[in-house]
């Protein structure tokens, strides 16, 4: 079959990878269709995996609406030629949109509740919109769920082995004590109106935790000059090591949160509303703590990471949490692959 696949974050490039290669070795072509935003272009180039640009992310939901005719033309082009089958991917306008036209299933995968202006765009063009565990909201026979996190079809152990020279090339010890900060732009459609830290509470997160162990900024926003030192210098793709190595986590973004959730990695997570499957990852695993992000919340989440990066044997206690989560839950990316074979091939 011929499936299309829609990339607008880094995230997806990870989400989709294993099973965009796992679907070629059985056969079936892939085309991916891009939307670029940060460094989802250089990922899709670090992974060998080719794709056509159709647009690029804008900060305002005006510069998005405005820029969604050309999308949904580049991406028109594209299906004209390729012909899909299948389209696959996270909310996007574009590919619900000419999904619907061409009368081909799109199956998209979501995860942001809150993210209503984007759902108002796509969920009425789709037969099928796949969430994880603690997703909200009731979707109706629309909805098919997934016994797992999203994070899963990339860092489940069948896809993903620990990188040990990541710390070497940092100049970290074998167990050495460092905690990794998450700073977004608050540019998401779904984000926009709200804040994150302040650059006060930010320099006294850095101040607190480098206390006890190295401190590693990763921001989306440039940092002011006494805070750059801090800040990440590695390659996106080997991201993943780095923290699952960390001591702990704190940050802005979910999708980090539930990154080391998945990893073992102690994480806390501040936003306006949260979400559910790192609401989920808290109720029933205690990986991750969740707290808004009004001023009170955000002292009490620093007292939590102090408590938690205080503790000498944390790592082993969410090595244990981590093992019971992976026991019960599934390999996204398998899911994926019966997923999609077995309702595209009913339907061929």
């Amino acid at each position: 079959m011929n499936i299309l696949v829609g990339i607008s974050h880094p995230k997806h490039v990870y989400m989709f990878k294993n099973f965009i290669n796992e679907m070629g070795n059985r056969g079936h072509q892939i085309k991916i269709v891009l939307i670029k935003k940060d460094n989802n272009n250089e990922l899709l180039d670090d992974f060998n995996l080719d794709y056509i640009q159709i647009g690029e992310n804008k900060p305002t939901f005006l510069k998005k609406l405005l820029s969604l005719l050309k999308r949904e033309l580049n991406t028109y082009n594209v299906v004209r030629d390729f012909k899909p089958d299948v389209f696959i991917g996270q909310a996007l306008p574009s590919l619900a949109h000419i999904s619907f036209l061409v009368r081909k299933p799109y199956f998209i995968f979501e995860d942001t509740e809150h993210a209503t202006q984007v759902h108002y765009l796509t969920f009425p063009f789709t037969k099928y919109i796949v969430t994880q565990k603690g997703y909200w909201d009731d979707l109706g026979k629309k909805q098919i769920h997934y016994n797992g996190y999203f994070e899963l079809n990339y860092l489940h152990p069948n896809h993903f082995q620990p990188d040990p020279s990541i710390l070497e090339k940092l100049g970290l010890a074998e167990d050495e004590t460092y905690s990794i900060l998450r700073f977004v732009s608050w540019e998401a459609l779904h984000d926009q109106s709200n804040k994150g830290f302040s650059l006060p509470m930010k320099r006294k997160i850095v101040r607190e935790l480098e206390k006890y162990g190295k401190v590693f900024i990763s921001s989306e926003k440039e940092l002011p000059e006494d805070l750059r030192k801090y800040q990440i210098q590695l390659p996106a793709s080997d991201m993943h090591y780095l923290m699952n190595y960390a001591t702990l986590f704190m940050g802005e973004s979910s999708t980090m949160a539930s990154e080391c959730a998945v990893l073992g990695t102690p994480a806390i997570f501040i936003d306006f509303c949260g979400r559910g499957y790192t609401n989920h990852q808290e109720a029933e695993y205690g990986l991750v703590f969740n707290f808004k992000n009004d001023v009170e919340s955000q002292e009490k989440a620093l007292e939590k990471a102090i408590e938690l990066i205080s503790d000498n044997d944390l790592k082993n206690k969410w090595e244990t949490k981590r093992e019971r989560m992976l026991k019960e839950m599934d390999d996204g990316t398998q899911f994926m692959v019966k997923l999609i074979e077995d309702r595209i091939g009913a339907i061929k």
